[in-house]
């Protein structure tokens, strides 16, 4: 796991090494560079030592014959079978890194090596012969991968801090993006807040002749939109589930330095531990305590934590949280993150992330893509249950939506029966998306200025998610759907995206075995009876956890791995929300109207609105620009000239 950038004419040798230097927390362990000064090619790395600690493995790997040379981040876990594959048609090699297999593989195979891959990746290949940059992300956009493309010509990064160094020019705002990020919390889709940096989707490849994009494609198809028919019987997949995690947790044990995991007490959390203690008895694995108690309706951690560590017998480091070290590290948060991600977890991974470290473990497993596979978010319990009010006229659907929307906020009871009729007079994918958002569109339109709204126009937030769905069948059911958006944007853009940036700020590679190819596939036969029965989601995989986990911690309530951000908000956080959204802040950053802003603060103080999330991407959003409008890394800071 690394940090990787480069360009194709839009660079420098002086600005590669400034790129590279802002992405040394992600590889402590080494750093290289390459070029071609006659194409104008630079590839840059920095090493996070995994799998083939020597030299061997260094990065960017050139070719035995000097043909092809890679920049790569991320894990091939199928790479030993690859490899013994290679050796019978040939292949010699100098180590025994996955980098130097997916290096020879492509030789085999050229681009058809990515459906030869079981990992997470993004990497960039040159390829002499071709003269071309061959660029490609995993199936679920694991690993991260910004560009941008423009006169001078193409460059890209893991992070946005490194691209911003990369091409300085890049720092126009993209109001489209800002509306995403502040009616999801995150941005889905390939755009970020600046304009001219985009994000590989998850699953596609580009490939880059003379600075600019040649071709651009999706390589991997998420199941549903193949038509893989879910006709599985219930035993089978049990036992499937219960066989294809354990071959999936097993896989990713792969490693050449010391592996432990994420155990939040959750099921999946839970389920991912226990399979790996089969390979690694005695795992070490870490929680979070939230100290100063949870918001209404939700449930600590730390005890099913400890319950299934004893139960597993795996010894468990907990991190101590509280508002205090929150409001400390948030504005450093939001830098390191490169996109304004309005949510309390990322704090989370990095306080985890950096024990880890510190207890000498460079590999956790997580159990991130449980809920977005199997089912496991109330909004899937609502979509189930759609079918008794969904048949309405729109009208009635509306009014409906109308008087929940007037429910008491403060009842967390009354405030998630009006977030399952938000949207209720759209029609059927736009209403799906809407379980997404953290506030009414019409209502987020009277916190912007006249110019923002007039940038804006008329492109609904939801558009990517919207798009992305079209080309589905209609007979696909309105639960699989969603299941299309939670990996394809929730997890990408949202879980996955802060997951990466805050465990590679401590140099820790985290890895996720719901999300192994072989079980997504799998999943996909499983009938959504099986995965969402009645109000319980993820049936089959609590059957199949089962023989392996205590059932009070099986069929647990359901919490998030956050923290009470709403009496936060409205308490220890206040001086902060002051701070960053004070009436001469907002004027001078010219997005948001003060008044209306104000009027939202107001209300939330009062408990007349649910709107501490809202507050919390506006905050971030300002602390975003103060990072990377206002200001540029210091490191990065050097004239446009160059």
């Amino acid at each position: 796991m690394c940090g990787i950038a480069g360009y194709f004419g839009a660079g420098s040798r002086e600005r590669l090494a400034l790129a590279t230097r802002c992405l040394a927390h992600r590889g402590p362990d080494g750093d290289g560079m390459w070029f071609d000064r006659e194409r104008g090619v630079g590839l840059g790395h920095r090493r996070l030592a995994i799998v083939d600690l020597s030299p061997a493995g260094a990065q960017p790997m050139v070719s035995a014959d000097g043909v092809a040379v890679l920049t790569f981040n991320g894990e091939i876990y199928n790479f030993r079978e690859l490899r013994a594959e290679l050796e019978t048609q040939g292949h010699r090699f100098r180590g025994h890194s996955d980098t130097e297999v997916l290096l020879e593989l492509y030789l085999e195979h050229g681009e058809a090596v990515l459906e030869r891959l079981n990992g997470i990746f993004a990497f960039a290949l040159w390829d002499s012969r071709s003269k071309s940059l061959f660029v490609a992300r995993d199936a679920f956009g694991v690993k991260p991968l910004y560009y941008t493309e423009g006169a001078a010509g193409f460059a890209f990064a893991s992070e946005v801090k490194a691209l911003v160094c990369l091409a300085p020019k890049t720092r126009e705002l993209d109001v489209a993006a800002l509306h995403r990020y502040l009616s999801f919390l995150w941005c889905p889709g390939d755009g970020t807040l600046l304009r001219s940096v985009r994000k590989l989707s998850p699953g596609q490849a580009m490939v880059v002749l003379a600075g600019r994009i040649s071709r651009h494609w999706t390589w991997y198809q998420l199941p549903v939109f193949r038509g893989v028919r879910a006709n599985l019987s219930a035993a089978d997949s049990i036992g499937g589930t219960a066989s294809g995690l354990r071959r999936a947790v097993h896989r990713q044990l792969v490693a050449d330095v010391p592996v432990g995991a994420f155990l939040s007490g959750g099921l999946d959390s839970s389920a991912v531990v226990a399979f790996a203690r089969e390979r690694a008895a005695g795992i070490r694995c870490f929680t979070i305590e939230v100290v100063g108690g949870q918001d209404s309706g939700t449930t600590e951690d730390l005890p099913y934590a400890q319950h299934v560590a004893q139960h597993l017998e795996v010894p468990l480091d907990v991190v101590r949280i509280d508002a205090a070290r929150m409001v400390a590290d948030f504005e450093d948060m939001i830098a390191q993150l490169d996109e304004p991600l309005a949510d309390p977890a990322p704090l989370n991974v990095l306080y985890i992330c950096r024990l880890a470290r510190e207890q000498g473990v460079k590999v956790l497993l997580s159990g991130a893509g449980g809920d977005d596979v199997f089912t496991g978010y109330r909004r899937h319990v609502a979509v189930n249950y759609e079918y008794l009010w969904r048949w309405l006229p729109r009208a009635l659907r509306r009014e409906i939506e109308q008087a929940t929307s007037r429910l008491d906020q403060r009842d967390f009871r009354l405030r998630r029966l009006a977030k399952v009729f938000t949207g209720a007079g759209l029609e059927a994918d736009p209403r799906l998306a809407t379980y997404f958002a953290w506030g009414r569109e019409e209502d987020l339109l009277q916190l912007y200025t006249l110019q923002t709204r007039a940038a804006l126009g008329n492109e609904a937030a939801s558009a990517p998610m919207l798009d992305f769905l079209r080309p589905l069948a209609t007979s696909v059911e309105p639960l699989d759907r969603m299941l299309v958006l939670e990996q394809r944007f929730f997890l990408a853009d949202h879980n996955l995206a802060y997951t990466d940036r805050m465990s590679m700020a401590t140099g820790v590679e985290v890895r996720v075995p719901f999300l192994d190819l072989d079980l997504v596939e799998y999943a996909a036969r499983i009938p959504l009876s099986f995965k969402q029965r009645r109000r319980m989601g993820k049936w089959v995989l609590k059957k199949a956890l089962e023989p392996y986990l205590p059932r009070d911690v099986i069929y647990r309530p359901k919490t998030g791995f956050g923290a009470p951000m709403r009496r936060w908000v409205r308490r220890e956080l206040r001086p902060l929300v002051s701070e960053l959204l004070s009436p001469e802040s907002l004027r001078r950053r010219g997005l948001f109207e003060p008044a209306a802003v104000w009027r939202l603060v107001e209300q939330n103080d009062r408990g007349e609105r649910d709107a501490s999330y809202t507050l919390l991407s506006l905050m971030s959003v300002e602390s975003w620009c103060r990072a990377y409008l206002d200001a540029m890394p210091a490191e990065c800071a050097l004239e446009a000239r160059t």
